[in-house]
Protein backbone atom coordinates (compact mmCIF):
# COMPACT_ATOMS: atom_id res chain seq x y z
CA UNK A 1 0.00 0.00 0.00
CA UNK A 2 2.95 2.30 0.71
CA UNK A 3 3.98 2.48 -2.95
CA UNK A 4 0.51 3.72 -3.97
CA UNK A 5 0.24 6.50 -1.41
CA UNK A 6 1.47 9.22 -3.80
CA UNK A 7 -1.62 8.52 -5.93
CA UNK A 8 -4.03 8.62 -3.00
CA UNK A 9 -3.79 12.39 -2.56
CA UNK A 10 -4.65 13.33 -6.18
CA UNK A 11 -7.58 10.90 -5.96
CA UNK A 12 -8.69 12.54 -2.71
CA UNK A 13 -8.50 15.97 -4.37
CA UNK A 14 -10.44 14.75 -7.41
CA UNK A 15 -13.19 13.22 -5.28
CA UNK A 16 -13.44 16.43 -3.28
CA UNK A 17 -13.81 18.47 -6.48
CA UNK A 18 -16.32 16.21 -8.22
CA UNK A 19 -18.56 15.61 -5.22
CA UNK A 20 -18.00 18.88 -3.36
CA UNK A 21 -21.66 19.49 -2.56
CA UNK A 22 -22.00 16.20 -0.70
CA UNK A 23 -18.46 16.02 0.68
CA UNK A 24 -18.77 19.49 2.22
CA UNK A 25 -21.54 18.17 4.47
CA UNK A 26 -18.94 16.05 6.30
CA UNK A 27 -16.95 19.07 7.53
CA UNK A 28 -18.14 18.46 11.10
CA UNK A 29 -15.83 15.43 11.40
CA UNK A 30 -12.70 17.32 10.31
CA UNK A 31 -11.60 18.31 13.86
CA UNK A 32 -11.74 14.66 14.95
CA UNK A 33 -9.69 13.51 11.94
CA UNK A 34 -7.12 16.23 12.59
CA UNK A 35 -6.95 15.37 16.28
CA UNK A 36 -6.20 11.68 15.72
CA UNK A 37 -3.77 12.10 12.83
CA UNK A 38 -1.75 14.64 14.81
CA UNK A 39 -1.97 12.53 17.97
CA UNK A 40 -0.53 9.46 16.24
CA UNK A 41 2.43 11.53 15.04
CA UNK A 42 3.07 12.96 18.49
CA UNK A 43 3.34 9.46 20.03
CA UNK A 44 6.91 9.16 18.71
CA UNK A 45 7.86 12.77 19.44
CA UNK A 46 10.93 13.41 21.60
CA UNK A 47 9.62 16.21 23.81
CA UNK A 48 13.09 16.97 25.17
CA UNK A 49 14.21 18.10 21.70
CA UNK A 50 11.48 20.72 21.29
CA UNK A 51 13.05 24.18 21.23
CA UNK A 52 12.90 27.53 19.49
CA UNK A 53 15.45 27.79 16.69
CA UNK A 54 16.76 30.61 14.49
CA UNK A 55 14.83 29.05 11.61
CA UNK A 56 11.59 29.41 13.56
CA UNK A 57 12.30 33.09 14.23
CA UNK A 58 13.11 33.83 10.57
CA UNK A 59 10.01 32.08 9.23
CA UNK A 60 7.65 33.68 11.75
CA UNK A 61 9.23 37.08 11.05
CA UNK A 62 8.60 36.50 7.33
CA UNK A 63 4.91 35.95 8.01
CA UNK A 64 4.52 39.04 10.17
CA UNK A 65 6.58 41.42 8.02
CA UNK A 66 5.56 40.23 4.53
CA UNK A 67 1.85 40.11 5.40
CA UNK A 68 1.95 43.70 6.68
CA UNK A 69 4.12 45.08 3.86
CA UNK A 70 2.05 43.31 1.19
CA UNK A 71 -1.13 44.79 2.61
CA UNK A 72 0.32 48.31 2.69
CA UNK A 73 1.54 48.03 -0.92
CA UNK A 74 -1.65 46.51 -2.34
CA UNK A 75 -4.36 48.35 -0.39
CA UNK A 76 -4.10 51.55 -2.50
CA UNK A 77 -4.66 49.39 -5.60
CA UNK A 78 -7.36 47.01 -4.36
CA UNK A 79 -8.46 46.45 -0.78
CA UNK A 80 -9.80 42.93 -1.36
CA UNK A 81 -6.55 41.74 -2.94
CA UNK A 82 -4.59 43.36 -0.10
CA UNK A 83 -6.69 41.63 2.56
CA UNK A 84 -6.43 38.34 0.68
CA UNK A 85 -2.63 38.41 0.73
CA UNK A 86 -2.63 39.55 4.36
CA UNK A 87 -4.72 36.58 5.47
CA UNK A 88 -2.83 34.17 3.21
CA UNK A 89 0.59 35.04 4.63
CA UNK A 90 -0.23 35.60 8.31
CA UNK A 91 -2.27 32.37 8.37
CA UNK A 92 -0.66 29.83 10.74
CA UNK A 93 0.95 26.62 9.59
CA UNK A 94 -1.46 23.70 9.29
CA UNK A 95 -1.46 21.32 12.25
CA UNK A 96 -1.35 18.47 9.71
CA UNK A 97 2.06 19.69 8.52
CA UNK A 98 3.67 17.24 10.95
CA UNK A 99 2.16 14.31 9.03
CA UNK A 100 3.21 15.53 5.59
CA UNK A 101 6.64 16.88 6.51
CA UNK A 102 7.67 13.69 8.32
CA UNK A 103 6.61 11.55 5.35
CA UNK A 104 8.87 13.74 3.20
CA UNK A 105 11.81 13.23 5.56
CA UNK A 106 11.68 16.32 7.79
CA UNK A 107 12.78 16.16 11.41
CA UNK A 108 9.73 15.56 13.60
CA UNK A 109 10.89 17.76 16.47
CA UNK A 110 11.88 20.63 14.16
CA UNK A 111 8.51 20.82 12.43
CA UNK A 112 6.56 20.29 15.65
CA UNK A 113 8.42 23.09 17.43
CA UNK A 114 7.63 25.50 14.62
CA UNK A 115 3.98 24.43 14.51
CA UNK A 116 3.51 25.23 18.20
CA UNK A 117 5.44 28.51 18.07
CA UNK A 118 3.81 29.74 14.87
CA UNK A 119 0.27 29.07 16.02
CA UNK A 120 0.88 30.89 19.31
CA UNK A 121 2.47 33.91 17.57
CA UNK A 122 -0.30 34.12 14.97
CA UNK A 123 -2.92 33.90 17.73
CA UNK A 124 -1.44 37.18 19.03
CA UNK A 125 -0.46 38.90 15.77
CA UNK A 126 -3.61 38.22 13.75
CA UNK A 127 -6.04 39.89 16.20
CA UNK A 128 -3.74 42.93 16.26
CA UNK A 129 -3.94 43.16 12.46
CA UNK A 130 -7.70 42.64 12.44
CA UNK A 131 -8.13 45.44 14.98
CA UNK A 132 -6.48 47.81 12.48
CA UNK A 133 -7.84 46.62 9.12
CA UNK A 134 -10.80 44.38 9.96
CA UNK A 135 -14.50 44.86 9.23
CA UNK A 136 -15.64 43.68 12.65
CA UNK A 137 -14.82 46.63 14.94
CA UNK A 138 -17.10 45.48 17.76
CA UNK A 139 -14.80 42.50 18.43
CA UNK A 140 -11.90 43.37 20.72
CA UNK A 141 -8.35 42.09 20.58
CA UNK A 142 -8.95 39.85 23.61
CA UNK A 143 -12.09 38.36 22.07
CA UNK A 144 -10.33 37.70 18.77
CA UNK A 145 -7.35 36.14 20.54
CA UNK A 146 -9.66 33.89 22.57
CA UNK A 147 -11.61 32.76 19.51
CA UNK A 148 -8.47 31.92 17.52
CA UNK A 149 -6.91 30.08 20.47
CA UNK A 150 -10.17 28.17 20.96
CA UNK A 151 -9.95 26.87 17.39
CA UNK A 152 -6.27 25.94 17.66
CA UNK A 153 -6.06 24.24 21.05
CA UNK A 154 -8.34 21.18 20.55
CA UNK A 155 -6.53 19.91 17.43
CA UNK A 156 -2.97 20.89 18.33
CA UNK A 157 -2.38 21.37 22.06
CA UNK A 158 -4.66 18.61 23.36
CA UNK A 159 -3.07 15.79 21.26
CA UNK A 160 0.34 17.03 22.39
CA UNK A 161 -0.63 16.84 26.07
CA UNK A 162 -2.19 13.38 25.75
CA UNK A 163 0.82 12.03 23.85
CA UNK A 164 3.17 13.41 26.52
CA UNK A 165 1.12 11.79 29.29
CA UNK A 166 1.09 8.43 27.49
CA UNK A 167 4.86 8.51 27.00
CA UNK A 168 5.33 9.27 30.68
CA UNK A 169 2.79 6.98 32.34
CA UNK A 170 1.86 4.32 29.72
CA UNK A 171 5.01 3.73 27.64
CA UNK A 172 4.07 0.19 26.56
CA UNK A 173 0.71 1.33 25.21
CA UNK A 174 2.40 4.28 23.54
CA UNK A 175 4.85 1.90 21.85
CA UNK A 176 1.92 0.01 20.32
CA UNK A 177 0.46 3.25 18.99
CA UNK A 178 3.79 4.13 17.36
CA UNK A 179 3.62 0.90 15.34
CA UNK A 180 0.33 1.98 13.72
CA UNK A 181 1.05 5.68 13.35
CA UNK A 182 1.13 5.22 9.57
CA UNK A 183 -2.66 5.37 9.72
CA UNK A 184 -2.31 9.14 10.12
CA UNK A 185 -1.58 9.42 6.39
CA UNK A 186 -4.90 7.82 5.47
CA UNK A 187 -6.72 9.98 7.99
CA UNK A 188 -5.09 12.95 6.29
CA UNK A 189 -6.28 11.71 2.88
CA UNK A 190 -9.86 11.59 4.18
CA UNK A 191 -9.47 15.02 5.77
CA UNK A 192 -8.04 16.35 2.49
CA UNK A 193 -11.04 15.06 0.54
CA UNK A 194 -13.40 16.87 2.91
CA UNK A 195 -11.27 20.04 2.93
CA UNK A 196 -11.14 20.22 -0.87
CA UNK A 197 -14.87 19.50 -1.11
CA UNK A 198 -15.59 22.24 1.39
CA UNK A 199 -13.25 24.61 -0.46
CA UNK A 200 -14.75 24.01 -3.90
CA UNK A 201 -18.27 24.29 -2.51
CA UNK A 202 -17.34 27.58 -0.85
CA UNK A 203 -15.87 28.96 -4.09
CA UNK A 204 -18.93 27.82 -6.00
CA UNK A 205 -21.28 29.63 -3.59
CA UNK A 206 -19.20 32.84 -3.58
CA UNK A 207 -18.53 32.89 -7.31
CA UNK A 208 -21.59 34.44 -8.93
CA UNK A 209 -20.88 38.02 -9.98
CA UNK A 210 -17.35 38.03 -8.53
CA UNK A 211 -15.51 36.12 -11.23
CA UNK A 212 -12.79 38.68 -11.99
CA UNK A 213 -11.70 39.31 -8.41
CA UNK A 214 -11.85 35.57 -7.71
CA UNK A 215 -9.51 34.82 -10.61
CA UNK A 216 -7.09 37.50 -9.40
CA UNK A 217 -7.17 36.15 -5.85
CA UNK A 218 -6.60 32.59 -7.09
CA UNK A 219 -3.68 33.69 -9.29
CA UNK A 220 -2.00 35.67 -6.52
CA UNK A 221 -2.51 32.77 -4.09
CA UNK A 222 -0.62 30.53 -6.54
CA UNK A 223 2.21 33.07 -6.64
CA UNK A 224 2.43 33.26 -2.86
CA UNK A 225 2.24 29.48 -2.58
CA UNK A 226 5.38 29.33 -4.71
CA UNK A 227 7.06 32.15 -2.77
CA UNK A 228 6.38 30.69 0.67
CA UNK A 229 7.39 27.12 -0.13
CA UNK A 230 10.53 28.36 -1.93
CA UNK A 231 11.62 30.82 0.74
CA UNK A 232 10.93 28.26 3.45
CA UNK A 233 13.06 25.65 1.68
CA UNK A 234 15.91 28.16 1.25
CA UNK A 235 15.87 29.04 4.94
CA UNK A 236 15.48 25.40 5.95
CA UNK A 237 18.47 24.42 3.79
CA UNK A 238 20.67 26.82 5.76
CA UNK A 239 19.67 25.03 8.97
CA UNK A 240 19.98 21.49 7.61
CA UNK A 241 16.31 20.70 6.95
CA UNK A 242 14.94 22.30 3.78
CA UNK A 243 11.86 20.04 3.82
CA UNK A 244 10.87 21.23 7.29
CA UNK A 245 11.44 24.85 6.27
CA UNK A 246 9.40 24.58 3.09
CA UNK A 247 6.48 22.81 4.73
CA UNK A 248 6.58 25.08 7.79
CA UNK A 249 6.13 28.26 5.76
CA UNK A 250 4.24 26.87 2.78
CA UNK A 251 1.62 24.54 4.24
CA UNK A 252 -1.13 26.72 5.68
CA UNK A 253 -4.14 26.09 7.87
CA UNK A 254 -6.47 27.27 5.13
CA UNK A 255 -9.61 26.30 7.06
CA UNK A 256 -8.49 28.70 9.80
CA UNK A 257 -7.68 31.36 7.17
CA UNK A 258 -11.14 31.07 5.58
CA UNK A 259 -12.75 31.40 8.99
CA UNK A 260 -10.63 34.46 9.86
CA UNK A 261 -11.38 36.06 6.49
CA UNK A 262 -15.13 35.61 6.75
CA UNK A 263 -15.14 36.72 10.40
CA UNK A 264 -12.91 39.80 10.28
CA UNK A 265 -12.38 40.84 6.65
CA UNK A 266 -14.31 41.13 3.39
CA UNK A 267 -15.72 37.59 2.87
CA UNK A 268 -14.44 37.56 -0.72
CA UNK A 269 -10.85 37.56 0.58
CA UNK A 270 -11.44 33.98 1.70
CA UNK A 271 -11.07 32.95 -1.96
CA UNK A 272 -7.31 33.45 -1.49
CA UNK A 273 -6.88 30.73 1.18
CA UNK A 274 -9.53 28.58 -0.51
CA UNK A 275 -7.49 28.59 -3.73
CA UNK A 276 -4.25 28.23 -1.77
CA UNK A 277 -5.63 25.01 -0.29
CA UNK A 278 -5.80 23.48 -3.76
CA UNK A 279 -2.32 24.67 -4.81
CA UNK A 280 -0.57 23.50 -1.66
CA UNK A 281 -2.16 20.05 -1.75
CA UNK A 282 -1.34 19.58 -5.42
CA UNK A 283 2.26 20.51 -4.61
CA UNK A 284 2.31 18.17 -1.61
CA UNK A 285 1.05 15.36 -3.85
CA UNK A 286 3.86 16.07 -6.31
CA UNK A 287 6.45 16.15 -3.52
CA UNK A 288 5.23 12.85 -2.13
CA UNK A 289 5.33 11.29 -5.60
CA UNK A 290 8.92 12.46 -6.12
CA UNK A 291 9.93 11.32 -2.63
CA UNK A 292 8.47 7.84 -3.07
CA UNK A 293 9.86 7.51 -6.59
CA UNK A 294 13.38 8.44 -5.52
CA UNK A 295 13.10 6.23 -2.46
CA UNK A 296 12.18 3.25 -4.61
CA UNK A 297 15.36 3.55 -6.66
Amino acid sequence: MHKYRSFILPIAILIGILFHKHIAMLKCILPFLLFFMIFFNFTSLNFKKLKISKMDIILVAFQIVVSAVSYLLLSPLNEILAEGVLIGVICPVAASVVVVACMLGANRETITSFTLIDNIVVAVAAPAYFTLVGHNPEMSFVQSFGMILYRIAPVLVLPLIIAALLQRFMPSFNAKLIKIQGVSFYLWAIALTITIGQTIDFIYLQGEGNEVIMILLAAISLLFCFIQFSFGRCVGAKFGDKTAGGQALGQKNTAMAIWMATTYLNPLTSIFPASYSIWQNLYNSYQLYRHDKNGAK
